[in-house]
Formats: structure tokens, C-alpha cells, sequence
């Protein structure tokens, strides 16, 4: 059969109508057909079909997965684990709101890469256009009243002489880095791989150390919701995350010392993973018996500070791009505008 790659989207979805069908009493394997009754892409409805009558031959839904070859391992290995501990349909709401926060912080991250390099690529143009086109309109106006260009004029004057000239080369630049843009926008693997290569080389600061807290956040619940031992859901975590050296040092600080019998909350606070004030709220939320559910909204609660601190920034960056191209349009066209309106002046 053809492997896909699903994406978080999709892996979200099919894990919460896994659920819903669970919580309604249906079997997976009756769920896994009526799904791919519905399904309008023909290969994920053979997909379905033959997962479907596995399952009615007696296998297990993560036996079925693994050997399809489609879904990820640690998928698989969530949901085997709810299978093995009672706690499949808890298991699969987990992992579908694991999902859907990749998906929103991945979505987050595609819009503060994509429209800033937009912006700034229509600026950068409307620039050459003044430089290459309008400047040499105005040099002709120069030269028919007698004068000549000086000064600032004349430098973006040759300036764009040379843009002119090396035009075939700039347009080949670009194009190749507007496809490779698009690539990027659209593949969620290659932004991954990118996301990841950032992370471990700058993943301790800044916003991608919140993407991180976000995202190891998101892991830890869906192991604990999964039914793992908080020592078996913190090796689950760690093993999801592509982070840089520093992190990596803190999270097996907080695995140590969770071996070694302390608290989830008290761990997590001295390895300076979480903030103090989710430590607290996980704390009271273990001893309540609902540290499940605290941990659940306290991965929530990250993931939006981190697509507010991505909001935040793209909100700063594209005014200054603007403001930057501006004062480069204005003193292009005043270093040209006043010698001439001079000139007109003298004339008359």
C-alpha cells in the first residue's frame, strides 16, 4: 500500500473522530469504515478500508497503524499505551489536541515567516523600479534644460545603472528565492526541518524557546492523558523535541530528578522549564487529582502566549520595513525633485 504523510491537521481530526465514535459506543473497526465511507481521496479510503477489515480480523487499532506505515511512531505508541492502560479514547483526545497545537503553532510561525519576506520583497521592488525606470526619465528632463544630475541623484542614478546591467542575474535570485518561499510556506516538513535546525542553535531564548515550552508542554499532557507514568510521559516529550544542548541539559535535570522520586511540579520548577506560576498551578492540580487537565491547560496557555510573542514581532517588523522603504522612496525622490525644481526656478 502507498505510505502518506498525513499532516497535523488530518492526524488531528481522524484522532478526535476516533474518539467521538469511542465515547459513542461504536467499535473502531465499524468507526474506521463508516470514515472511509465519507472519505473523498481515493487512496485514504483504501486506507481506511483495509484498516478497517484488519480490525475485524482481531488486531489491535495501533497494530493496524504501525503497519500501515502511515502514521508516526509515537502515534502509534500513544495509542497502544491507551489500549494497554484502559484509556484508548483519552488517549486519542490527547493526541488530537497535541495535533491541532502543532498545526496553530506551525500556522503561527508559516505567517511570521511568509508575509514580512512578502512585504519586503514589493518594497525592495518598487525601489528598483524608481531606480532602474523613473531616475533616468528625470536625467533625459536634466539634460534637456542644460543640467546634470548631482550629488545623491547622480549615485542612485548610477546605482540603478548597475541594477539595470546585472538585471538578469537579481531576476534569477529572486525567482529562486520566491520558489524556494513557496516551498517553505506550503511544505510542513521542510518548515519543520528549518524549525528544528532554528530551535537547536537558538531554541534557549526568545520566542522559539516559548515555541518549545509550547510544544514539550503539548507532549507531556498527551502522555499523562494517555495513561504513561510521569517518568515514561517525560522520556516521551523529550523524545519529540529537537531543541538545543541547554534544553536538553534541563529536561534530563527534571527526568533525574523525577527517577528519583520528586514531584512533576517541583521538578519542572528547579530544571527552569516552565514558569513559576504554572509549577504552582500543576502542583495544586496533582494533589487535586486533575494534574491531566492542568497540564492540558497549561500546554494551552503556552501555545497562545507563543503565537502572541509571533504575533507581537511580525506586528513590529512589518511597520519598519515600511518606514525603512519609505525614507528610501523619499530621499530618492527629493535628492531628484529639488535640484530640478531649482532649475525650473531659474528658468523662469
Amino acid at each position: 500500500m502507498k505510505k502518506m504523510k498525513l499532516s497535523n491537521d488530518y492526524l488531528s481530526a481522524f484522532s478526535l473522530q476516533l474518539s467521538l465514535l469511542l465515547h459513542s459506543g461504536i467499535p473502531i473497526g465499524d468507526g474506521l469504515h463508516m470514515l472511509s465511507e465519507d472519505e473523498d481521496d481515493p487512496d485514504m479510503k483504501k486506507l481506511l478500508s483495509s484498516m478497517s477489515r484488519q480490525m475485524d480480523e482481531g488486531l489491535q487499532l495501533s497494530d493496524v497503524m504501525e503497519e500501515s506505515g502511515c502514521f508516526p511512531g509515537y502515534m502509534v505508541y500513544m495509542i497502544k499505551t491507551g489500549e494497554d492502560t484502559g484509556r484508548s479514547e483519552s488517549a486519542l483526545m490527547a493526541l488530537s489536541d497535541y495535533y491541532e497545537n502543532q498545526r496553530q503553532l506551525s500556522e503561527s510561525v508559516r505567517s511570521a515567516l511568509f508575509y514580512p519576506v512578502i512585504l519586503m520583497l514589493l518594497m525592495l521592488l518598487i525601489i528598483g523600479i524608481l531606480l532602474v525606470r523613473v531616475l533616468p526619465i528625470f536625467n533625459t528632463v536634466y539634460r534637456q534644460l542644460g543640467g546634470s544630475m548631482t550629488g545623491i541623484a547622480r549615485g542612485f542614478l548610477q546605482l540603478g545603472n548597475v541594477l539595470r546591467q546585472a538585471l538578469p542575474f537579481i531576476g534569477a535570485v529572486l525567482l529562486v528565492i520566491t520558489v524556494l518561499g513557496l516551498i517553505l510556506y506550503f511544505s510542513d516538513s521542510l518548515r519543520g526541518k528549518l524549525t528544528g535546525c532554528l530551535k537547536r542553535r537558538f531554541g534557549d531564548r526568545g520566542i522559539l524557546k516559548k515555541i518549545s515550552m509550547a510544544r514539550f508542554a503539548s507532549a507531556l499532557s498527551m502522555g499523562m492523558m494517555s495513561g504513561l507514568s510521569i517518568e515514561d510521559a517525560m522520556r516521551t516529550a523529550m523524545g519529540f523535541q529537537e531543541e538545543s544542548d541547554r534544553i536538553r541539559v534541563k529536561y534530563e535535570q527534571c527526568l533525574k530528578e523525577l527517577e528519583e522520586g520528586e514531584a512533576l511540579a517541583d521538578a519542572l520548577k528547579r530544571a527552569g522549564i516552565f514558569p513559576v506560576l504554572y509549577c504552582r498551578m500543576l502542583s495544586l492540580g496533582v494533589k487535586s487529582g486533575t494534574g491531566d487537565d492542568i497540564m492540558a491547560q497549561i500546554a494551552g496557555r503556552l501555545k497562545e502566549d507563543a503565537s502572541r510573542s509571533i504575533e507581537k514581532l511580525v506586528s513590529r517588523i512589518e511597520p519598519v520595513i515600511v518606514i525603512i522603504t519609505s525614507i528610501l522612496v523619499g530621499v530618492i525622490l527629493l535628492s531628484v525633485m529639488i535640484p530640478l525644481m531649482n532649475i525650473m526656478a531659474s528658468i523662469g
